[in-house]
C-alpha cells in the first residue's frame, strides 16, 4: 500500500495511491485522522489493508506523507563509502542527530536557500516511519514497529553544519527535509537491504548507492535508539546517505537557484525539488 497526503480542493486529506489513481480516504471514512500519531495508534493502517477501492483520477498536490512527527532522527556516516569520501573512519556506533520537524516539506516543493548559510548540499536517504511505540525493543522484532518507508533528502547547509559546534541548525532550515512521495508499507518493498538510491542534479547522476552498504541496519538502529529514547508512531528515522554528496567533490558542487534535485529509491519512487532563492 502507498499512503499519501494531498491537498484537494484546498483541504489536506489522506489517501492511497494506486497506479496514478487515488483513493480519497476522507470520502470513505469521514472520521479518519490525518496520517500521524493518532492515525497509527487508532489502527487505521491495519484497517486500510482490507479496503477494496480502485481509486479515481484526481488533480491533487502531494505533500509530506507524514504530518507533525514528534521527531526526525538522522544517521551520520552510515554508509561506508560516504564516510570514506569525507576522510572518516566508519563509526563504532551510530552517529545520531536531529532535524527539526518544521523542516519537512512535500515531495515536489522547492528547496529554499537560507540567508544565514551557504554550501547547500543534497543527501538521498531511506526514511523509516514508525508505526508502533518503540521502547527498549529488540532487533529480532524491530520491524514489527515499522509502518513503512519513504524517500527523504537530508538537505544540508555545510557552512553552518561544519562551522557550528553541532549539526542541528545546518540540517534544520525550512524546506530542508523534502519527504515522499508515498509512505510505502513493508509488504511492497521486497528486500529492504538491497534498494538502489540515486540523486540527480539537473539530470546529472551524483549519488548511486545501495542499502546493502549500510553500516548499521534498520533493526539494529531501532534497538539502539529505543533503549532510552521512546519512538512514537509517525516518527521518522532517516538512515544515512551513500557517497556522492557535493561538498566532498573536487571541486565542491553546491546547490544554486534554478537547480532541480531528484532523489529516487527503488520500490518507493522519486522526490523532485527545484532550488530557489530564499
Amino acid at each position: 500500500m502507498k499512503l499519501i497526503r494531498m491537498i484537494h480542493k484546498g483541504e489536506v486529506r489522506p489517501g492511497i495511491w494506486k497506479d496514478e489513481l487515488i483513493v480519497d480516504l476522507k470520502t470513505i471514512f469521514p472520521s479518519i485522522p490525518d496520517i500521524g500519531e493518532t492515525f497509527f495508534t487508532e489502527g487505521w493502517l491495519e484497517k486500510l489493508f482490507s479496503l477494496n477501492d480502485p481509486g479515481i483520477s484526481l488533480n491533487v498536490r502531494l505533500i509530506s506523507p507524514i504530518c507533525r512527527p514528534s521527531k526526525i532522527i538522522c544517521l551520520g556516516k552510515n554508509y561506508a563509502e560516504h564516510a570514506k569520501e569525507g576522510g572518516f573512519d566508519n563509526p563504532a556506533k551510530p552517529l545520531l542527530f536531529c532535524k527539526a520537524p518544521s523542516a519537512l516539506s512535500g515531495p515536489f516543493d522547492p528547496i529554499v536557500l537560507p540567508q544565514s548559510s551557504g554550501q547547500i548540499d543534497w543527501e538521498v536517504e531511506l526514511a523509516v516511519i514508525i508505526g508502533k511505540t518503540c521502547r527498549r525493543i529488540s532487533r529480532s522484532n524491530a520491524m514489527e514497529h515499522v509502518a513503512g518507508f519513504t524517500v527523504m533528502n537530508d538537505v544540508s547547509a555545510r557552512e553552518a553544519q561544519f562551522g557550528d559546534a553541532q549539526w542541528f541548525r545546518g540540517k534544520s532550515f525550512d524546506t530542508f527535509a523534502p519527504l515522499g512521495p508515498f509512505l510505502v508499507t513493508p509488504d511492497e518493498i521486497g528486500d529492504i537491504n538491497n534498494l538502489q538510491l540515486t540523486t540527480r542534479v539537473d539530470g546529472v547522476l551524483m549519488q548511486n548507492g545501495n542499502t546493502r552498504d549500510l553500516i548499521f541496519d534498520i533493526p539494529f538502529l531501532l534497538e539502539y535508539i529505543s533503549k532510552d529514547i521512546t519512538l512514537i508512531p509517525g516518527d521518522i528515522i532517516s538512515t544515512g546517505t551513500p557517497s556522492g554528496v557535493g561538498i566532498f567533490r573536487n571541486p565542491p558542487v553546491v546547490l544554486k537557484p534554478g537547480n532541480v534535485v531528484e532523489c529516487r529509491i527503488e520500490a518507493i519512487g522519486s522526490i523532485i525539488n527545484p532550488v530557489m532563492e530564499g
